[in-house]
């Protein structure tokens, strides 16, 4: 009999047709899974999730006696409870470093997108509003030899830096938990605290994980230490800020614009004041969706379900210590 596994809003096609093969597959999408009875029906018997963003609970877990591995299609793992999964000796897993390059151009496109208004410019084109040569009241900013600040210089943060460094010739200045001496001698980076950073760049770029000490670190009192030039890019989650906070920075013009590819709430309100703002681009939390970063992300994330499942170890644990006590 084959194994039943569940999956979650997005397993690419492709990589959902092969697992159906070698399992008893049920795909859900856009449902209430405290509610929908199909889907806690398979959850009690599934030992094996594989998806993007299932909040995976404490509550949700009891309602899975069989589970042995949750696999997650992202380099994220927010939603997981991490020290539930370990305490039940569950395996998670995620898929790092795939869209690493993905992400970055995401990002680099949103403070281009930012500084030169090309959203707001493109819209005026295309509403046919643009009946004469535009004047300084729709210039934008340079970007090149601009001081680009990152919080958080890992794996996309240097990604970021890169590109910045030796496409743009920025001066790159960083912020993060511990000193990082390669992209200090990569990129010339050079450290700062967490003010002078706010204090001295050009564009502030966020790329944290969302961890207790991360969640809302960005509100009022930081915006207000930007420059009233800088432009701020969140392409970390949206629980970094306080989106509420930015807003306010963006009326009163304590910061000139701003880059989103991730909200408080996904989607977004309709009635969200950040969709009426000129000086705020906003994307639908696409950092890394590439038809091949996404067919190569659910294709580790089965990689690692089948391995699991399977009695072996995944190829990217998140909670190793699961491993070692199973050995």
């Amino acid at each position: 009999m084959k194994k039943k596994v569940l999956a979650y809003n997005r397993v690419e096609k492709p990589v959902l047709d092969q697992l159906e093969k070698e399992f008893d597959v049920r795909f859900f999408k856009n449902i209430d899974v405290d509610k929908d009875p199909e889907f806690l029906e398979w959850l009690g018997e599934a030992e094996g999730i594989i998806g993007l963003a299932l909040p995976v609970t404490k509550q949700l877990l009891d309602r899975a006696p069989n589970l042995k591995i949750v696999s997650n299609v992202s380099v994220g793992y927010d939603n997981l409870d991490i020290s539930e999964l370990t305490e039940r000796n569950i395996i998670a897993t995620n898929t790092p470093d795939i869209l690493t390059d993905t992400v970055a151009d995401t990002v680099f496109g949103l403070i281009i997108s930012a500084a030169r208004r090309i959203p707001e410019l493109d819209n005026k084109v295309k509403s046919g509003n643009w009946t004469e040569p535009l004047g300084p009241e729709h210039y934008g900013i340079d970007v090149h030899h601009k001081t680009l600040g990152i919080i958080g210089m890992g794996k996309i943060g240097a990604a970021i830096a890169q590109r910045a460094r030796f496409g743009f010739d920025m001066d790159i200045i960083y912020h993060s938990r511990r000193r990082k001496p390669e992209a200090e001698e990569r990129f010339d980076a050079v450290y700062r605290d967490f003010d002078q950073l706010l204090g001295e760049s050009d564009f502030v770029c966020l790329i944290t994980p969302l961890t207790p000490e991360t969640e809302g670190m960005i509100g009022k009192r930081e915006f207000g230490l930007m420059k009233n030039t800088a432009i701020f890019i969140n392409g970390s989650r949206g629980k970094t800020i306080i989106e509420s906070d930015l807003i306010e920075a963006l009326k009163k013009g304590e910061i000139a614009g701003c880059g989103l590819d991730v909200f408080e709430k996904e989607p977004m309100d309709l009635d969200n004041p950040l969709l009426g703002m000129k000086n705020a681009v906003t994307t639908p939390h696409i950092g890394s969706s590439t038809w091949e970063t996404e067919l190569a992300m659910s294709d580790l994330a089965a990689k690692n379900l089948r391995a699991g499942l399977a009695g072996e170890k995944p190829p990217t644990m998140i909670n190793a210590e699961v491993w070692e006590d199973k050995g």
